[in-house]
């Protein structure tokens, strides 16, 4: 999964209230993909409501003292703020939430990096709601609009609404559930693939999927390995869980003895339970910034939730240095394909 960095976007919005560029907040404040940071600790006097489905910057709102939450269906609000994601669809549907969230008159304003997503900001915010202004700071842009239901295109506000749900999408010659913005949502991840294609069909017991995503490792489990009688799949990024339940629900269906649960789950901080199997193309990325930190933290918690005879089966770029890690926390570590600039390895052996 890659991160979105918005400390940018941020300090863009903190500029646009401190400087008054920006409209003034004022009572019940939804902020969408809410970010802990500066701007919310300048602003005391507002009713915050967070709403943030990627776990760690959940949990970081909790820590700062904030109400969040993975998704807010309340309505009413005075305003709302949205740190745009990159995937336009995800934006549009956002942006399409955030008029049915606030009440009539109430101010909605989106920032987005221009490197993602912010030429687009106005143009959309204009076409949905009939009307916005715009500027820019931080290099990125921000644009606001006072939402005013005879101005509003319902219609398109109805589409973009839809664009959220999970959909449908026929890859390798099977469908798939997915979503807009979610990682690799409208394709098979290469190195995912490369590594579903290098575990042997015996693998056997309870399987763990690290950074499931929507679930493509755990479905290629189910499917090849006749032996694996329990999966669970760990997932940071709450969007992914309804799609990676469908895809579940749909392998399954020809295993009624095998089960599946869902986790929305951080990885780093370690695995509830004990697996005799975990596969994982963990995550490596916060915006621009490589956190090769991120992938030794998922090493860390797959070995010490391996039993005594578990292997683990991970894939990554081939340029990252995941071997002395896994060498750190497993006796025996093998490299069983390089190609196309990804690698996979298999660690048995978790030491004590």
């Amino acid at each position: 999964m890659i991160l979105l960095d918005d400390d940018g976007s941020l300090a863009a919005l903190e500029w646009g209230f401190r400087t008054e560029a920006l409209p003034a907040l004022h009572g019940s404040v939804l902020f969408l993909n809410a970010r802990h940071g500066a701007l919310l600790a300048s602003h005391t006097d507002i009713d915050w409501h967070c709403e943030q489905g990627f776990l760690p910057w959940n949990e970081t709102l909790r820590r700062g003292g904030f109400e969040a939450q993975a998704r807010i269906e309340a309505k009413g609000f005075d305003a709302c703020l949205i740190l745009l994601p990159p995937q336009r669809d995800e934006a549009r549907a956002l942006l399409a939430r955030a008029t049915v969230a606030c009440r009539e008159g109430a101010w909605l304003i989106a920032v987005a990096p221009n490197r993602a997503g912010g030429g687009s900001v106005a143009t959309d915010l204009d076409v949905l709601m009939g009307h916005s202004q715009s500027t820019t700071k931080h290099k990125c842009r921000m644009a606001w609009a006072s939402v005013a239901s005879a101005q509003l295109d319902a219609d398109l506000q109805s589409n973009w609404l839809a664009l959220d749900a999970p959909r449908p999408i026929a890859l390798e010659n099977a469908r798939f559930w997915t979503r807009p913005g979610l990682f690799a949502w409208d394709r098979i991840d290469p190195a995912s693939a490369l590594l579903a294609s290098q575990w042997p069909t015996d693998l056997a017991g309870r399987a763990a999927d690290l950074g499931a995503g929507w679930g493509y490792l755990s479905v290629q489990l189910l499917r090849h390995c006749p032996a694996i009688r329990q999966i669970d799949l760990f997932e940071a990024n709450a969007r992914a869980l309804a799609p990676a339940r469908r895809n579940l629900d749909a392998a399954l269906g020809a295993r009624p003895q095998t089960s599946a649960r869902v986790h929305w789950h951080d990885v780093a901080q370690g695995l509830p339970g004990r697996f005799d199997v975990i596969v994982s193309n963990p995550p490596f990325h916060v915006g621009a910034s490589e956190q090769v930190d991120l992938g030794r933290a998922f090493i860390r918690s797959a070995r010490a939730a391996l039993g005594t005879h578990g292997v683990f089966w991970l894939v990554a770029n081939r340029h990252l240095p995941y071997e002395a890690s896994l060498a750190e926390h497993f006796q025996q570590v093998d490299t069983m394909i390089q190609h196309e600039g990804f690698k996979v390895i298999r660690a048995r052996g978790p030491r004590p």
